[in-house]
């Protein structure tokens, strides 16, 4: 089995509990106009790699982890290569080493039954999901990423029926995502999930934009500006049910 990886972090602080070694996946059907590494939206980039390769390398940093550390997989879009992620994964968890998904969810589809059931294989090795919800409003995540909501808000749906812990993500833009009656909306959706422990917002940045220069692609949010400090408290407390 091999997979098409970008690229390696081996001192991961950002991507779920304690220190993780990082796995940035090829491939990403999502266009988000605001995502900071559009070099991994191409499926024919990247460098091919055995799945024995990246348990190599997560194994070597092993004694940094901790209890809480471990292996987290991201992307791109790390379950568009969803075969190669579980049989990684059931070969990290014999080794007894933590294990954690970043994911928007887009691939999901509870109607393919065969796809289905490698996502009830993923989640048997799986000890935590983080689940990036982009925009709770349909039109607007279609604005937002070319892509429906559908599959991310019933992949959450379903993490919450198998009892799967999780983080939600959400990412906060001015004119976007920033707007009291989306993150009240969004708050009543995860007020139906049961299992959700932390609910994550990341500001919005341009540091990615460098990027879109370097490959000759519009960068859609130019003049957008970063939220303040006060929009993202008051987004966090929405969320959180604060207020």
């Amino acid at each position: 089995m091999t997979g098409r990886v970008h690229s390696f972090e081996s001192f991961g602080t950002v991507d779920g509990p304690g220190i993780r070694f990082v796995v940035f996946m090829q491939g990403c059907p999502l266009r988000c106009a605001y995502c900071h590494n559009p070099d991994t939206w191409y499926f024919d980039s990247g460098v091919e790699y055995t799945v024995e390769d990246v348990v190599s390398r997560v194994t070597k940093y092993r004694n940094y982890y901790g209890e809480q550390g471990g292996c987290t997989v991201t992307g791109g879009e790390p379950l568009v290569q969803i075969d190669f992620v579980i049989e990684l994964f059931e070969k990290l968890k014999s080794l007894g080493i933590n294990t954690c998904i970043d994911t928007s969810g887009c691939t999901f589809d509870r109607t393919d039954a065969e796809l289905t059931a490698k996502f009830d294989r993923l989640m048997r090795v799986t000890d935590l999901v983080m689940l990036d919800i982009k925009h709770i409003d349909e039109d607007s995540h279609v604005c937002l990423t070319g892509k429906s909501n559908v599959p991310t808000l019933d992949f959450a749906r379903y993490l919450s029926d198998i009892g799967k812990r999780t983080w939600i993500r959400h990412v906060l833009v001015p004119t976007i995502t920033d707007d009291d009656a989306m993150l009240y909306r969004l708050k009543q959706f995860l007020d139906t999930l049961t299992t959700v422990d932390k609910i994550e917002v990341l500001p919005y940045h341009t540091m990615g934009q460098v990027k879109y220069d370097q490959l000759g692609i519009s960068y859609r949010l130019a003049g957008v500006p970063t939220p303040t400090k006060d929009r993202v408290l008051n987004a966090r407390r929405i969320l959180r049910g604060e207020i």
